[in-house]
């Protein structure tokens, strides 16, 4: 479970201090797929990096199965974002130079894993979601589509319990976005814990728990039935 609590986080300019969220309580339990919406600038993406460990709050505690991070080095950060999470970006961010099988063989080295297993691991991922025939193409050579599953791979390459996606459709045709939204709900269904980040009330609506933001806060919960 996650567990945030009283979280704040602001920034100084010249004149006063801004605040992106604002005394946010939330728990996000196990096996959930959580959707946030709300405006450009509502504190969506805040949000998504303070819970994967990308940024700090400015104030309160957030904890991951009971355990608060909220002061820990950020040696040990990476550590628990690398085991516990796997993030999908709307621009991919994939390297390059590096082919899918790479790409996607990445996090694990960071985790210590052996190059064989690293291998099998990618090679197995990029086959189920149907990318056999471009494990040693670089991310120029692949469609949008394509490169969206190499990073929706690369996400779940340590096996994290965690996949957090920020508009993970936002740079795609809308059928190959509905094809990516097909997966990310299979992975659900599997017992993936996913919290999306959308703009988009269609895609929000997949999610069997919405959560509505405006200026930071929270003001909207839906955990009613899914309506996609």
């Amino acid at each position: 479970m996650l567990s945030l609590k009283g979280i704040g986080k602001s920034w100084k300019n010249a004149e006063s201090r801004v605040y992106g969220v604002k005394a946010l309580d939330l728990e996000i339990e196990r096996g959930e797929f959580v959707t946030v919406m709300g405006a450009s600038g509502s504190g969506k993406s805040t949000i998504l990096q303070i819970v994967g460990l990308l940024d700090k709050a400015s104030e309160g505690v957030y904890s991951i199965e009971g355990r608060d991070v909220t002061a820990l080095p950020d040696r040990e950060l990476a550590r628990i974002r690398n085991r516990h999470f796997g993030f999908v970006f709307q621009r991919f961010h994939l390297l390059p130079e590096l082919s899918a099988l790479e790409n996607v063989m990445l996090p694990m080295s960071y985790a210590g894993a052996p190059v064989a297993r690293r291998r099998e691991r990618a090679e197995e991922l990029l086959v189920r979601l149907g990318l056999s025939l471009r494990l040693g193409h670089c991310p120029g050579t692949l469609s949008g589509g394509e490169q969206q599953r190499v990073a929706i791979a690369r996400a779940l390459a340590n096996d994290p319990g965690f996949l957090l996606a920020d508009e993970p459709t936002g740079n795609l045709p809308s059928e190959t976005g509905a094809e990516i939204m097909g997966i990310i709900e299979e992975l659900n269904k599997e017992g993936m814990t996913v919290i999306l980040v959308t703009h988009d009330k269609a895609i929000g609506s997949r999610g069997s728990r919405r959560i509505m933001l405006a200026d930071g806060s929270i003001v909207a919960d839906d955990r009613g039935p899914n309506h996609g």
